[in-house]
């Protein structure tokens, strides 16, 4: 059952990479993969950090969009070549998110929460004085409350994050206990046509389970949803397209017969 198709990539277009397009590029099809797109970062209002300055995450999207459409016509016929965009979902942000999200013909627009009351997830501050069931509920709740007031995005992405870097043992996580609010973000997804993403850049950090967990995937299943992408969220190219086996095979325990692919914002289900 393999997966063709790696839907969340990075480049030195977002400030935490330092991989060029085509170096993502040329990795991908290397490794056999017929369909990528390319989803920097674009996060308006995001806290200012001394390694990442206020406004560093405001994408050139033009100057992006020209190299993205160099590399597809290089590879064309070969492997499709994406122009996607993770768009951060702040509260303060909705208005610029929504100009930006109209500003141009994406291909697929990742919505995802990054920061959440002036703090990075990476932050260790955002762990403090809190245990992980306090953390990852704050979490879901930023989800629940962004996703209602700015839903011009295709596939919500690595809905349980913080798990990536979460200060507490990868067990202590049940996401059971979160059930109500993530069924109330599911439900929204579903009945919007939103997707959600099956992220697996947790197992090249080292994790056990990919993200989100496969009880939240299965869940959506189970109300409804259908719409699946899969990511590497590589920022290097080593990291793309990496434990997409075990994605199928994740995917196919929770039910699922396909995955998706996203060209024109429309999406294409592909038989695992």
């Amino acid at each position: 059952m393999p997966i063709f198709a790696d839907q969340h990539l990075h480049c030195s277009y977002s400030p935490d990479s330092k991989a060029t397009m085509k170096e993502m590029a040329e990795s991908a099809f290397s490794k056999g993969l017929k369909h990528i797109s390319f989803t920097d970062h674009n996060d308006f209002e995001a806290p200012d950090y001394p390694e990442y300055p206020k406004g560093c995450w405001d994408l050139n999207v033009d100057s992006y969009l020209y190299e993205i459409l160099k590399l597809r016509e290089e590879y064309r016929d070969k492997m499709f070549v994406g122009f996607g965009i993770e768009i951060g979902l702040l509260p303060e942000a909705f208005r610029q998110n929504a100009v930006l999200a109209h500003s141009h013909e994406f291909d697929l627009v990742l919505g995802s929460v990054h920061f959440i009351d002036g703090l990075d997830i990476y932050d260790n501050k955002f762990f403090e004085n809190r245990d992980i069931r306090s953390a990852l509920g704050d979490y879901f709740r930023a989800i629940r409350d962004n996703i209602v007031k700015f839903n011009n995005f295709d596939v919500l992405a690595h809905m349980d994050m913080p798990t990536r870097v979460m200060p507490y043992p990868e067990d202590d996580y049940k996401p059971e206990e979160h059930k109500d609010i993530i069924d109330d973000i599911l439900n929204y997804l579903i009945e919007n046509e939103k997707g959600i993403e099956l992220n697996m850049s947790s197992l090249s950090k080292g994790k056990k389970n990919p993200c989100p967990n496969a009880y939240i995937l299965k869940r959506y299943k189970e109300l409804g949803g259908e719409i699946v992408t899969v990511g590497s969220d590589a920022h290097r190219p080593e990291i793309v397209g990496t434990h997409f086996d075990v994605a199928a095979d994740i995917l196919a325990d929770c039910g699922f017969k396909y995955y998706c692919t996203f060209e024109n914002r429309t999406a294409t289900f592909v038989k695992l």
